[in-house]
């Protein structure tokens, strides 16, 4: 009787844990707790940022364009704050100061102040004077052409922008046409504050 008994409950154990694994009822049970873990997870959606985006803000600063623009530093040897007060609130020109004793014909004095504005406009890029030249661009990108009589002159005017701050770029000929390799043809000043140009190019003539 024992081991009848014995066996009989081993048998519906075994009958009972074959229903429960049954396809019939472990289907239902795996797709009701699948969807019960999808509903504990949504309320967590949308809340939690990518681990490299806190990263890349970092890096970027959220500054974009305008950041970039604003990376300005400054190669003036004297750099006044007068002079910056100028440029925040004042017109900005380019003075292109040609050699008269080289007698050079239209076409070689375009060219040459053409050089020089391509000159100092890399000038001002390479050593970030990114803000300085968007200034200029939105007052329109003035540019004024006058002569000086001589290399000492041109020097001397050089000499004299530099000391107010002012950038300077000064194009050497490379001697293919009109003049000898290596002449200073054109003197570019700016771009920079129109009064404080004015102070150094007020009394040269226009060309």
């Amino acid at each position: 009787m024992d081991r009848r008994s014995k066996n009989d409950g081993r048998k519906k154990g075994e009958a009972w844990l074959a229903a429960a694994l049954g396809l019939a009822n472990f289907v239902p049970g795996f797709v009701m707790g699948f969807l019960i873990g999808v509903l504990v997870e949504l309320p967590k959606g949308g809340k939690s940022e990518p681990a490299d985006a806190s990263s890349k803000k970092r890096l970027t600063g959220g500054g974009g364009r305008r950041g970039l623009r604003g990376n300005t530093g400054t190669f003036r040897p004297s750099h006044s704050a007068s002079t910056a007060a100028e440029e925040e609130s004042g017109e900005l020109k380019m003075v292109f100061v040609v050699r008269q004793d080289l007698k050079m014909g239209a076409g070689k004095i375009a060219s040459q102040c053409a050089h020089a504005a391509v000159g100092t406009y890399e000038e001002c890029l390479n050593r970030g004077q990114r803000l300085l030249l968007r200034k200029w661009e939105d007052c329109g990108q003035p540019k004024i052409v006058v002569t000086c009589k001589s290399q000492h002159e041109m020097n001397e005017l050089r000499a004299k922008a530099e000391r107010a701050g002012l950038p300077c770029f000064t194009v050497a000929d490379a001697g293919r046409t009109q003049v000898a390799a290596g002449s200073k043809t054109v003197l570019a000043i700016g771009p920079g504050a129109k009064t404080t140009i004015d102070n150094v190019t007020r009394h040269l003539r226009l060309l």
